[in-house]
């Protein structure tokens, strides 16, 4: 099998290397092991460092779970010396992930969790930022850590890391190379990570498509749910719908209006209960996270592709977040395809932004297929509500 090659000029070695952030309560661990593993089925041999582990693995007097309440000195230490061994790994390794924080907020406050000479040395073609839900971070840390946080800390932690891995990339390696990775279904997301590392020339792509309008339209949310499932089996797909936090405010709103204090939602297949007061004391938060990580999501594309299906009455659902969301594709430069399947014909708003409007996913992919952008495409007539 062909190895990925991601040489740059004046750099003799080949192979892939990536560092992957996230704050702590994602379980990056368990993700990066499930991305090697799909590395490993594809012939290419990925060494995992789990920075925290090696930390710990060479202060084994470090009670686990403390190593933040080091001094200062003897924490950089400790890293430093761990990532001259990772370094070394990289020099042996065909492919290497790194595991590391970007940021800590700790009794120290906030300060970094890199070195930038040794990240220069590392030289990555890649930087990742695992995102969850706010939600499953706060269960993970209240079932598996002893630490102490409200949902604000949570949102917080995860801005703190996703800007600062993105300036690190931008400072080493310039514009692009940074992705923001929501779990999602985790399978799905760690062969999406792989094929970042190992077949960059896939098209990457924003879907976008309407999602509150249609909360309560179930042929339509299924129709929705082929768009999305066939978009991710031919591209790299950045899925808002990844990371879903917009119920907990809709939760908030019915718990308010049913007089309840609290409420009680699935989390990671358990009941957890939230404070109303709280839930809503970020409803500011959550909304603006949304609202930039989708603009982040699109601006890491290659193109977008917007889905407009029918509703009931005739009439397409077109909501204001996918107006919005193809106005900034297109003042970004990408290329912008819509699909829509209503009867009337879409306003300029659509079709000034749009590179093409298609009346079908059939005729949008025999167009991808046309440009280069899918290989061996065939749709079959039951993949897609007309076609």
């Amino acid at each position: 099998m062909k190895k990925a090659n991601q040489t740059r000029p004046g750099r003799s070695r080949t192979g892939v290397r990536a560092v992957m952030t996230g704050q702590v309560g994602v379980e990056k661990k368990p993700f990066l092991e499930r991305v090697a593993q799909i590395a490993r089925r594809h012939g290419h041999e990925v060494a995992v460092c789990h920075v925290g582990d090696m930390m710990y693995a060479e202060a084994p007097d470090v009670v686990p779970g403390r190593i933040l309440d080091l001094p200062r000195a003897r924490l950089d230490a400790l890293r430093r010396s761990v990532f001259k061994d990772i370094l070394r790994i990289a020099e042996r390794a065909d492919h290497v992930l790194v595991n590391t924080h970007a940021t800590f907020r700790w009794r120290h406050g906030l300060f970094p969790a890199f070195d930038h000479d040794q990240m220069r040395d590392l030289d990555a073609d890649l930087y990742f930022t695992l995102v969850d839900s706010v939600d499953a971070v706060h269960q993970r840390l209240a079932r598996d850590h002893v630490l102490e946080h409200s949902l604000k800390d949570i949102l917080v932690w995860r801005e703190e890391e996703v800007l600062t891995t993105e300036v690190l990339s931008r400072i080493l390696r310039g514009h692009g190379h940074h992705y923001v990775i929501a779990r999602g279904h985790e399978a799905d997301t760690a062969e999406m990570v792989y094929r970042l590392m190992f077949e960059p020339q896939l098209r990457k792509v924003y879907p976008s498509y309407p999602m509150t309008h249609v909360m309560d339209l179930p042929a339509v949310q299924a129709e929705i749910a082929e768009f999305r499932r066939i978009l991710g089996e031919h591209f790299i797909t950045f899925d808002p719908s990844d990371l879903d936090e917009k119920r907990l405010l809709i939760e908030a709103g019915n718990a308010t209006g049913r007089g309840d204090r609290t409420f009680t939602v699935e989390v990671l297949g358990q009941p957890m209960e939230f404070s109303v007061i709280e839930v809503s004391s970020v409803a500011n938060d959550i909304d603006g996270q949304i609202y930039a990580r989708d603009f982040k999501l699109i601006d890491q594309s290659d193109l977008i592709v917007s889905y407009i299906p029918e509703l009931p009455n005739g009439k397409p659902s077109l909501s204001s977040g996918v107006e919005r969301e193809l106005q900034h594709a297109f003042e970004s430069t990408k290329e912008v395809y819509v699909v829509w399947k209503a009867r009337s014909e879409p306003s300029p708003f659509v079709t000034r932004t749009a590179t093409r409007v298609f009346r079908s996913l059939r005729e949008a992919f025999e167009h991808f297929q046309s440009r280069g952008y899918v290989r061996d495409f065939q749709l079959r007539l039951d993949e897609v509500t007309a076609g």
